[in-house]
């Protein structure tokens, strides 16, 4: 399945500024699958250590972690001989290995021609808890997230109407009228499945939702035994609690984030490690109130009011327990969620795409789902599960800060008028 992220992979491979490369995550994103696929692709061979399945590697780092040390040894261990510029070195849950990661600091200062790759699914958590001595500066970054809705679409063999939509985006001229409803049929499949690849794939080759559901339980298991790792037994209990309550607090008309939603009496001092935890760990993001409409953003953000997403969709169906019909039919039944799952879908697209996401509140109430800095200029995101868009709230952020336009995602088809860009919610990965 294409991944996005090859084409980054790619440009790392050949820049002349290459350093170690770290790949952040969740756990089942892919990392591991799309690492070797690249280095099948683009290498003569591929050196794969994984520390979570060889804890006797970790021994290796103990002793010395110069190159000159560890690549005679790691090519014994991967059984071929590694070679600069022809071997992609990968080191996989490299979080379990503090000397590990500190090596690659050695590998950018004195070795620049070993290409190596190393990923980690609680590396954030154990980086920020374990004091670990991170090779700052020395190494590229980049985050793997689930599969957004272009990714999906392509799996399921939908080049041609995912070129279409993108040129409908650019034009803002409708697409027919049979495709724009195929596509809203594929959303609210994606809304069901969500972009874990290993779901994604189940899904492709045998449109079974039973089978997805229950792939999407197992990646929910392993993510609640992941809340045991650098978390004592206390906040682990914490940790599952605020992750139970953020399909709850989705359902609210204000979905703005409450203590008192999780426990009686609750309060930031008690769980804002464990929503640390969960973001660290790749399985939830932030998104803050901005005061002011300014650049940056990031300066006027009001630290203690702030909604909390789910990052796959798939798990945020499977975590509430939504059949997949009634997702698939939008049953009235869901009419207190659809908001809700429709602003975590929005989150998600934009979040793949690079956009540091906020959302804004009037005084009196208005308020807008998303503002994004795309292009250089301040742009105001409003979110609707149905093609009812009026949006008295958008009409009052642009009296009030005059964007040079605005986005209104909803079931309706593209178009553009009075300085709003309509865009159907399927086509949210263009923006």
């Amino acid at each position: 399945m294409y991944r996005k992220i090859m084409s980054y992979l790619e440009a790392w491979k050949d820049s002349k500024y290459r350093k170690p490369l770290i790949i952040q995550g969740a756990r089942q994103v892919g990392k591991t699958y799309t690492i070797l696929e690249f280095g099948r692709t683009y290498y003569e061979n591929v050196a794969y250590f994984n520390f979570e399945t060889n804890p006797k590697l970790n021994e290796t780092f103990e002793e010395d972690i110069s190159p000159d040390y560890l690549i005679p040894i790691l090519s014994h261990i991967a059984g071929q001989t590694i070679v600069t510029e022809k071997t992609l070195i990968v080191f996989d849950e490299v979080q379990l290995s503090e000397r590990a990661l500190t090596s690659l600091k050695y590998f950018a200062e004195e070795a620049k021609d070993y290409h190596i790759i190393v990923a980690g699914s609680l590396l954030g958590v154990a980086v920020n808890r374990e004091k670990f001595s991170f090779p700052v500066g020395k190494v590229d970054m980049i985050t793997l997230y689930p599969m957004d809705m272009e990714e999906f679409m392509l799996a399921l063999g939908e080049e041609a109407l995912v070129g279409q939509i993108q040129q409908s985006f650019r034009t803002d001229k409708p697409l027919p009228a049979a495709l724009h409803d195929a596509a809203m049929k594929l959303y609210r499949e994606y809304l069901v499945v969500g972009g874990m690849p290993e779901c994604v794939l189940q899904f492709a080759e045998t449109k079974d939702y039973i089978l997805v559901r229950h792939t999407q339980d197992t990646i929910l298991s392993s993510y609640l035994n992941d809340m045991s790792k650098y978390n004592n037994l206390n906040q682990i209990k914490k940790t599952r609690l605020v992750y139970d309550n953020i399909t709850v607090q989705l359902s609210k008309k204000n979905t703005r984030f409450q203590y008192k939603l999780i426990k009686k009496g609750g309060r930031a001092s008690e769980f804002e490690n464990a929503i640390e935890w969960l973001c660290l760990s790749g399985i939830v993001s932030k998104v803050y109130k901005v005061e002011q409409i300014k650049k940056p953003l990031e300066n006027y953000r009001d630290i203690d009011a702030f909604k909390i997403y789910i990052s796959d969709m798939g798990l945020l169906a499977a975590k509430k327990d939504l059949a997949a019909n009634d997702v698939l039919y939008m049953v009235d039944e869901l009419d207190d969620f659809k908001g809700g799952m429709a602003e975590n879908y929005v989150n998600v697209q934009l979040t793949i795409n690079g956009f540091d996401t906020y959302y804004w509140e009037s005084e009196r109430g208005a308020e807008i789902d998303f503002v994004i800095q795309r292009e250089g200029r301040l742009i105001p995101i409003e979110v609707k599960s149905a093609d009812n868009t009026k949006a008295k709230s958008l009409k009052v952020y642009m009296d009030t800060f005059k964007p040079d336009y605005a986005i209104k995602l909803s079931a309706k088809n593209f178009g553009f008028e009075n300085g709003i860009k309509t865009v159907p919610l399927y086509s949210a990965f263009c923006i």
